[in-house]
């Protein structure tokens, strides 16, 4: 094999296995952008063998259909990476910008044919694309190294296709139709466009890794019942929580939860109610704690807890009182008729630099109180408690 055709097939080559690969990946995680990378990737295999060999249609046909899947191919690999990393109202300007592209391209072959023209107009469009990619990266707050290495590819790749095509024209003089296979600038096109489209695939694939991780470690700390977090998820989430809170000297001030006589609920109307009571109950406590910007878990069968940032004892008993009310007085949707479920509460504020473990044990005391003052309302604990009540729990 010589070097010319290896040069053609290297690209059609590696766009079909990364368009592949996009598919697989879109399979497994089914998000929207694998889906455009992959049809991105192969109408770009399309489009360099439309460019590298020779069809019964013609030459200026063949070449207008390559133009067309170069500009749409850009267009999607370009929208794919914006709808993933940045924002999606560039969407009608990419789209804008390979329709210039592939317009003044046209216009170069068949009204005023100049292949300099031809090339320079195409390679710019494309660059435009990238360094509005670049812009969409650059505020979108990345957190990831792959975030920050692509919105460097973004620029590099603009580079490639505003810079390289000049320069090599400018050192190796301008390129004739019968030489262009051969020229440098044709040779330099290929090489680069194969190791950037590696480049801006592995840090593709390097984020939908991270997505895998990071959906298994939401499932790991998601209770399935709830959809709150478990017992595991809400401690980690607690835990950075007040390390901020210690950071910024902002109150903080935990809410635990328990449903009255649930067992008697179970043996009574069967597990399949019990299971509708624990859902409706934790979506009354998320929305009250996701109003206050708090983490709400289920830390046990019947048991909650919510911790509130910038609360102070009294707002959090508002919020507390808030949840009981409506969840005991409301008609809930598949509650058998006549069943009223009603919750206790105990609140505790942070006081210092305490630990979570101490300010659940108080939390918990004031709880207890609760559940030994008739059940159905809300008691609080004003200062730390050097004891702990042994039969909490076991009196619930």
């Amino acid at each position: 094999m010589d070097t010319s055709l290896f040069i053609a097939l290297l690209n059609p080559a590696i766009a079909l296995v990364l368009s592949a690969a996009f598919v697989g990946l879109w399979f497994y995680l089914r998000q929207r952008h694998l889906a455009l990378l992959a049809a991105g990737y192969g109408l770009s295999a399309v489009g360099f063998v439309l460019q590298s060999f020779p069809f019964p249609t013609g030459f200026g046909i063949t070449r207008a259909l390559a133009g067309a899947t170069f500009s749409l191919a850009a267009c999607l690999v370009g929208a794919a990476v914006v709808l993933r990393f940045g924002r999606s109202r560039s969407f009608p300007i990419i789209g804008v910008l390979a329709a210039l592209g592939f317009t003044a391209q046209m216009w170069f072959m068949f009204v005023d044919a100049d292949l300099t023209r031809r090339i320079l107009s195409l390679n710019f469009a494309f660059g435009a694309i990238c360094l509005l990619v670049a812009a969409d990266l650059w505020p979108s707050r990345a957190r990831s190294m792959a975030e920050y290495f692509l919105f460097g590819m973004a620029i590099l790749t603009a580079m490639n296709f505003i810079v390289r095509p000049p320069v090599v024209m400018a050192i190796y003089g301008p390129i004739s139709p019968e030489n262009f296979y051969n020229s440098v600038y044709w040779r330099s096109a290929m090489l680069s466009h194969a190791l950037f489209a590696l480049l801006i695939s592995l840090c593709v694939f390097a984020a939908a890794a991270l997505d895998m991780v990071s959906g298994l470690r939401q499932v790991s700390q998601t209770d399935s019942l709830s959809g709150l977090l478990n017992r595991r998820g809400f401690d980690l989430a607690a835990q950075r929580l007040l390390g901020q809170c210690g950071t910024s000297k902002c109150p903080v001030t935990l809410v635990l939860a328990d449903l009255d006589h649930f067992k008697s609920i179970n043996d009574r109307y069967g597990h399949a109610v019990g299971d509708r009571v624990i859902a409706a109950f934790a979506e009354k406590l998320q929305a009250a704690a996701s109003g206050a910007r708090g983490v709400a878990g289920r830390i046990g069968g019947e048991e909650f807890a919510v911790l509130l940032p910038w609360a102070d004892l009294a707002g959090a008993r508002l919020l507390a009182e808030a949840v009981r009310v409506l969840f005991s007085t409301g008609d809930t949707e598949g509650f058998p008729h006549g069943l009223r479920v009603t919750a206790s509460f105990g609140v505790a504020a942070r006081t210092g630099d305490e630990q979570l473990d101490l300010l659940m044990r108080r939390a918990d005391e004031a709880l207890y109180k609760a559940k030994q003052n008739g059940r159905n309302s809300v008691r609080m604990s004003y200062e730390r408690s050097v004891e702990v009540l042994p039969a909490a729990s076991a009196n619930r």
